[in-house]
Parts: C-alpha cells; structure tokens; sequence
C-alpha cells in the first residue's frame, strides 16, 4: 500500500512548508512492476503571480526515473548529499521511484556506476524512451500519466528471481525496522561477511550497509522533528542508535543542512530552509 504524503514524508526537507507550494499524489505499482517499482509520484504547481519555490530533497537510497512538463525521462542515480529542484511558473512531473535495488536488473551493470548521477532513460532502455516520454506528455491526468509507465515497465519485468531481490529485502527491513543498524548484524544475519555484504550493496543498491542505515534512520529522526517542538531528542538519539544527542544534531545537519531545532522551525514556515554554514 502506498501511503500519502501526510502520513509519509520521508525525504522531502520540510515537507509541510513544501506542501503549500506544490501538490504531490502517489500511485502504486501493478503487481508484476512492483517486485522492482516503489511507487509513482506526481507533483504539480502553479507559481505564476508569485516567486519560484525551491524544495531540498534528500532522496531514498535509490533510483528515481523523472518525466517532467513534456521532456525526456531521466534516470537519477542514488544520491550521497541534498538535492534541490526550483519550481517556476506551472509544470507537473512525474516520478518513478525505484525500491532500493530494483533498478539493478534494468542497468545491467554496479549501482556504483550511477551514483549521483543523471542519465538520460534511452541510454537504458534505448529507442523506446522516446516514446514513453512522449505518451506521458500526451496523459490526460496524474493517473493516467502513472499507468503508462508501469505498462511501459511491465514489458521489462524478468520473469525469474534475480539476486538483487534479496538486497531489495534486505535494505526495505533497513527502511522498516530502526533497530537494524549494525552492519555486523546484518552480515551475520545474511550468513555473510562485512566485506561481501559491501560489495554486493555496492552492485545492487549502489551505496553502502552503512550509508543505508544512516539515511533511514535520520528519515526517522525527520519525520519526529515534523510531528512538532515537543521532542526528546536525546531519548530519541539513544532509541535510533546514536551514541549522544551530540551525534544525532551532527548527523542531522550534515545529512539535511540544518540543525533539529532549525528544521521544526523550517517545516512550521517559520524560519529559512537552507544549508547552515
């Protein structure tokens, strides 16, 4: 099941500010594209009359395929830092977001090779991008748009179990559980060394166990901060693994370009949503 945006946000810097600005639905998979495909997202926005709005993403640990106002698909790699998009006058876009290594059968070669990187989608899929691209700038509506890509994606589906399905299981109970956050467990658990358990995130998923780890845990860290002030953010520093308050505010800035408190302030509308210096 896919869950809205209010009840999800994980990734979108002050997603409640961001809200007012533009309009995000999601849609899920068919059942055969979603062994690979998370979900599809829509956004649309209409600044005419009034300044552009600039939104921080900091993007799940996988691949996102974008189609925006009319224009080629493009292919974004897993991301290490924050990104941004400005949005101008009205447009739509639409996003297909990956699971964490279900672009992996699609590339044919490491995640490494695309790690915060864009690439245009014919240079995986070859001709037939082009008109993909084209039917999702002839759709009626974000539904519409949605469900022909997943036809498009359904053409493309292997039919046998590929072995970066099990990283896909691997990093989703990364994603679910805030408990999972040594490296050594999950090597263990996997019957597996670190080492391989690295080199296998590194084809599949394109970042590391531990990279993996650190960004969900700070969606969670975020997703506390947006629910208001009234955080204990050093019992919240201890439940997500963290050795002090100290290390959590650290990695919270560093990751999201601002400090906890800055960030309630942010998401309220009530302070700037830019990296502190």
């Amino acid at each position: 099941m896919v869950r809205p945006v209010e009840d999800d946000a994980r990734g979108i810097v002050a997603p409640d500010l961001g809200l007012t600005h533009f309009r995000l639905e999601r849609f899920p998979p068919s059942p055969s594209v979603g062994r690979f495909v998370d979900r599809y997202w829509v956004v649309t926005w209409d600044r005419c009359g009034q300044p552009p709005y600039t939104q921080h993403v900091l993007a799940h640990p996988v691949v996102n395929i974008s189609f925006v106002d009319g224009g080629p698909g493009i292919v974004h790699g897993p991301t290490t830092r924050l990104g941004s998009r400005t949005l101008v006058g009205a447009g739509r876009a639409l996003g297909v977001m990956f699971r964490p290594a279900g672009f992996r059968p699609m590339l044919r070669r490491s995640m490494s090779t695309i790690v915060d990187a864009d690439v245009r989608l014919g240079t995986v899929l070859g001709a037939a991008a082009a008109g993909v691209a084209a039917a999702v700038a002839r759709a009626s509506g974000p539904e519409d748009m949605a469900m022909v890509v997943d036809g498009a994606l359904r053409s493309l589906v292997p039919h046998g179990r590929r072995s970066s399905e099990a990283t896909t299981e691997l990093a989703e109970q990364i994603a679910a559980d805030p408990a999972c956050r040594r490296v050594e467990a999950l090597a263990a658990g996997q019957a597996v060394s670190v080492r391989q358990l690295q080199r296998r995130f590194a084809d599949h998923v394109g970042l590391s166990p531990k990279a993996v780890i650190r960004r969900y845990r700070l969606y969670e860290a975020a997703e506390r901060a947006r629910a208001g002030p009234a955080v204990d953010w050093a019992a919240l520093a201890a439940e997500l693994g963290y050795s002090d308050q100290a290390h959590l505010t650290r990695e919270f800035t560093d990751l999201l370009g601002l400090s906890p408190g800055r960030y309630v302030a942010a998401n309220a509308g009530h302070g700037p949503v830019a990296r502190e210096r």
